[in-house]
């Protein structure tokens, strides 16, 4: 998840609901020498993480890749090489174990170590499909330029129904974001073979906001040792770990602004009915007029700040009062629909972890980190969580922890 509350005056403003600015996990649209491809639907051979297509989007000298993130605010002392990114189509499978095709966004270093290690970073919640981190709108190419530009190789998925990825995004589906996440780890192992960067076995998972969430969840993943990786760290950053005890409840009480709560549970709500049958009509959830147009705002086609625009700003005036109080006590398929998406940091990880979190966050209360880190003691993990202080917002969180990530990568290694 990711919204628009930053005040910092370098970052780009985009309506209050910029939920899209998975912010800092993007960068400037790739040049004109490098413009991605389309976003037409691409069929998939049936091995999962088979490389479909690889297709240069973008490289930066080192100074390009300085002047990028130091334009937002970021800091660039990590900054030791250039960047070459490229647009990866890989096979995975739907929600339903169906085959498809996804694409995302692999980023090489132009130096450091021949055999690189990789980053897998999961991004924030993005409705218009170009908004991945593939399609080069948006900001979702900044953690990738700058862990890339450290010395490791980043595999950036674009997830399901976003990219040049078919049908509408799960969004919030675990399940189906962690397939996405390693089939595109593996195809990024395949694509920087015959690019002549081979990379070793090692990854280091880290995201953001929605992102946060998918990397625990990938880690657990691969902590079963199926795909030949290894897991070396978890960093996830701002992450809606827990759906139903801290993020749900802070949407009902305030602790989730407004105007956002709106933006999330409009897009939670259609995407998961896709998936577990929240509802028949969507008059049944929403309330006129929103009921008629709600669906058609989430397709990949709209941007963030038309969304918003066209939504209320309270959730009081998006729901009928049944659903107002589903959310406040949710019952039936919206509960069933939480705990499936919880739970991801309900294991014992066997590498370091560290939760970065803030504590003015209105998008993803610091209470999901606390909750996790809760979650991993149970079973004998202590997770540090580290608490960017009571100023930090959600992009102010992610601007200050994603260079800090990075240093923590580099002294584990």
């Amino acid at each position: 998840m990711t919204t628009t509350s930053h005040q910092n005056k370098q970052w780009p403003r985009r309506a209050a609901a910029a939920v899209v600015l998975a912010a800092v996990t993007g960068a400037a649209a790739a040049p004109a020498a490098f413009a991605a491809p389309a976003t037409a639907p691409v069929r998939a051979p049936a091995a999962r993480g088979a490389l479909i297509s690889v297709t240069p989007v973008d490289a930066l000298d080192r100074a390009g890749v300085t002047a990028e993130l130091g334009a937002l605010g970021v800091d660039t002392a990590g900054v030791r090489y250039g960047v070459r990114a490229y647009r990866l189509t890989y096979a995975t499978v739907d929600p339903k174990g169906r085959p498809t095709a996804a694409t995302g966004l692999l980023v090489l270093p132009r130096g450091g170590p021949v055999r690189p290690d990789l980053v897998s970073d999961t991004h924030g919640t993005v409705a218009h499909r170009d908004g991945a981190p593939s399609g080069g709108k948006g900001h979702n190419r900044l953690t990738p330029y700058l862990h890339a530009s450290a010395g490791r190789a980043v595999a950036a998925p674009d997830y399901l129904g976003l990219g040049g990825g078919a049908g509408p995004h799960p969004y919030m589906d675990t399940r189906s974001a962690v397939t996405a996440t390693v089939d595109m780890l593996n195809a990024s192992r395949t694509a920087a073979d015959r690019l002549g960067r081979p990379l070793t076995r090692d990854v280091y998972a880290t995201g953001f906001s929605q992102g946060g969430q998918v990397a625990m969840a990938v880690g657990r993943e691969l902590s079963r040792g199926r795909d030949g990786l290894r897991l070396r760290a978890l960093a996830p950053m701002a992450g809606p770990y827990d759906l139903s005890g801290s993020e749900m409840p802070g949407i009902a009480d305030g602790r989730v602004a407004p105007r956002t709560a709106v933006f999330y549970l409009s897009y939670f709500l259609t995407a998961q009915n896709r998936l577990h049958s929240l509802y028949k009509d969507t008059a049944e959830v929403f309330r006129a007029p929103y009921a008629g147009t709600v669906e058609g705002l989430f397709d990949g086609t709209h941007p963030e700040e038309e969304i918003v625009a066209a939504l209320p700003a309270t959730p009081e005036e998006l729901l009928t009062p049944a659903w107002v109080e589903n959310v406040r006590s949710p019952r039936g398929a919206l509960r069933t629909a939480l705990r499936a998406n919880d739970g991801a940091c309900d294991w014992k990880p066997d590498v370091p972890v560290r939760l970065y979190a803030g504590g003015a966050d209105t998008d993803v209360p610091i209470a999901n980190s606390r909750a996790c880190a809760a979650d991993l003691a149970r079973h004998g993990v202590r997770a540090k969580v580290v608490d960017q202080g009571p100023d930090a917002d959600h992009v102010t969180t992610a601007l200050r922890s994603a260079p800090q990530v990075v240093r923590w990568f580099d002294a584990l290694r």
